[in-house]
């Protein structure tokens, strides 16, 4: 059993057994795996493990994975900051990009939805900590910024993402996440237009498990998988 395999099996555990003490479902819960300068290697060793859906950061290197992964059976996520000329490259290889918290990008979005026929599916994130070095609308920003998405076509919001300050206690940034669910529902009340709360993108190799009580569906994880043992 190589690296991968090892560490994937521990990363479901993990996600298995805090899934299990927060009474959840482990079927809602979908393990994003980030191959940010992760070889083709590594990426097709996470696959034949079962891994079906990966998260990519950077478009030029999303572009060249794509291409050199032959016909993987996964879903692209695009979990990193995306610039809105970038949109052009990747709007019709990714399922779900995590990272919406503009309207410049929005109408971008929407721009190239309109070639494909059908709406694109976002996040928006939320800097929920207010760290300068992070992207993401602050809190009370949210609501007026999901009013303004319901104006366009081509785009449908389907929850929010968020990043906690990384800590080596997760206990210390539960606080992050608990207040994305909880803004998630306030949000599920206003019952917007082409808005819905279904995911919650947040979690990651360090704090995963306290994602996943607090109401994680989506956990992106890299170096817990690929990092070796």
């Amino acid at each position: 059993m190589g690296h991968v395999e090892q560490n994937l099996n521990r990363v479901r555990q993990k996600i298995k057994a805090s899934a299990d003490k927060a009474g959840r479902n482990i079927d809602d819960i979908t393990l994003v795996a980030v191959t940010k300068n992760v070889a083709i290697a590594d990426i097709e060793a996470a696959v034949a493990s079962g891994v079906t859906t990966l998260g990519e950061n950077r478009v030029q290197e999303f572009m060249k994975k794509i291409d050199q992964l032959q016909n993987p059976p996964v879903r692209w996520h695009m979990i990193g900051t995306l610039q809105s000329n970038k949109v052009k490259y990747i709007y019709d290889k990714v399922e779900l990009i995590h990272s919406l918290d503009r309207l410049s990008l929005a109408k971008e979005i929407q721009k190239y939805a309109r070639y494909l026929g059908r709406p694109i599916s976002c996040l928006v994130e939320v800097n929920v900590a207010q760290e300068e070095s992070k992207e993401g609308l602050q809190i009370d920003e949210v609501p007026a910024f999901l009013k303004q998405l319901t104006e366009l076509e081509g785009l449908t919001v389907q929850g929010l993402m968020t990043m906690a300050p990384y800590t080596e206690n997760p206990e210390e940034v539960r606080w992050v996440f608990r207040k994305l669910r909880e803004l998630s529902l306030e949000l599920a009340e206003l019952k917007l237009e082409g808005v819905a709360m279904r995911e919650l993108s947040m979690g990651m190799s360090n704090d995963l498990e306290v994602a996943v009580e607090e109401g994680a569906t989506l956990v992106r994880v890299g170096t817990a998988i690929f990092g070796g043992n």
